[in-house]
């Protein structure tokens, strides 16, 4: 038997797109160890100025006038899949694609970025491509720009995506409920009492966890650290700054002048870690990152998420009771003492969080894709 071969999109518009599409690689290679599988970003097939142009506006808005975003990103949530603009979109780079494909040849072709989706849906409908496309959508909720009659399956995080899926008109048997893929080192079990010391921390003592996003971390970040590390009731805090050089450097005062211990990172390749031991997460609220914290059962205060997809995350997380949202510092501060006064509400929203999300998303999503493709290639047989 010939070994499995697979062509992976995804984008570098955010991490989100990207960390799910690595996912899915290490689920099928956990299955199919001898599977050849390429990984591109869809940006390789665009014009690089023009690319870099886009990603450079994208990270300003997101960074400076989030607002912006969200007038357009609900202002384009619901036209249609044929309207002029999905039309012009999905046919950027189509003989590019086509030409790789045809060279590659693969068995099935992975998207987790909804543009190139919607590019190789068109070629599927339109009979210039013959393999079957199947398209991860890496949020809580539905954009229309994920949608599109060409896809032959989709992978998504919960039902209510399912159900939104449906209500345009895709048939609900190419809809399978995973959860978002995260890297199958989050399902791993960790010895937190070993990380815990290997950081210097206490373990009778509550950890919280501060994050950012892809286009730089939490705004207010210092102020937010800084009553954490001042806080009259004793707390630790991890926070893991990114590409903020400025935010890292300006916490040494704030680390030695707190009375309260805080351990900074810039870049961390074991998140999975960091989450293991904590009690709580102060985050943004990025897909991926919802998803990572929701399988460690790690409960998420959620502050000032972007306007748009960040905001409907938010939203899923409050509704299924395993997190909260803070809109400004001054709620933001309140929830935290809230939760270092009453521990037991954190694990509440613990509980909350082991059940909504189960774990093994990635595990399940390859399933799905695998037996997808096999049903695929059975009724081409039988026509």
């Amino acid at each position: 038997m010939k070994p499995l071969k697979v062509l992976v999109f995804s984008a570098t518009f955010g991490n989100g797109h990207l960390r799910a599409a690595e996912a899915v690689i290490e689920g099928i290679l956990i299955k199919h160890p001898a599977a050849k599988i390429i990984h591109l970003d869809f940006g390789d097939f665009l014009n690089q100025p023009i690319n870099t142009m886009i990603k450079n506006i994208y990270s300003e808005i997101i960074k400076y006038i989030p607002k912006l975003w969200g007038k357009f990103y609900y202002k384009t949530a619901k036209v249609q899949p044929r309207s002029k603009s999905q039309h012009f979109l999905s046919q950027l780079g189509r003989s590019n694609f086509l030409q790789y494909i045809h060279v590659f040849k693969p068995d099935f072709i992975v998207c987790t970025y909804p543009t190139v989706s919607s590019i190789l849906a068109q070629l599927r409908l339109d009979q210039l491509l013959h393999v079957p496309v199947i398209t991860i959508i890496t949020d809580y909720t539905v954009h229309s720009h994920w949608v599109h009659q060409g896809v032959d399956g989709y992978v998504v995080a919960c039902s209510e995506v399912k159900a939104s899926l449906e209500s345009w008109g895709i048939n609900a048997q190419r809809i399978h409920v995973s959860g978002i893929p995260v890297s199958p080192k989050f399902d791993e079990e960790i010895d937190r009492g070993h990380i815990i010391t290997k950081l210097g921390l206490k373990s009778d003592v509550p950890i919280f966890l501060l994050m950012g996003g892809s286009y730089g971390v939490l705004k207010s970040a210092k102020r937010i650290c800084k009553k954490l590390a001042d806080s009259p009731v004793p707390v630790q805090t991890i926070i893991v700054c990114g590409k903020n050089k400025k935010l890292y450097l300006s916490l040494e005062e704030v680390i030695a002048q707190g009375r309260n211990p805080m351990i900074r990172f810039e870049f961390v390749d074991n998140v999975e870690e960091l989450m293991s031991v904590s009690d709580l997460i102060i985050t943004k609220a990025g897909g991926l990152t919802v998803s990572e914290a929701l399988t460690k059962h790690l409960p998420l205060v959620i502050y000032k998420p972007i306007p748009g997809q960040e905001q409907e995350n938010a939203h899923f997380v409050q509704h299924i009771g395993a997190g909260c949202l803070a809109s400004n510092e001054e709620e933001l501060e309140k929830l935290l003492n809230r939760f270092l006064k009453h521990p037991e509400e954190i694990e509440k929203m613990r509980r909350k969080a082991a059940i909504a999300l189960p774990g093994h998303s990635t595990e399940r999503a390859v399933e799905n894709i695998l037996e997808l493709v096999l049903h695929l290639r059975m009724e081409q047989k039988i026509g």
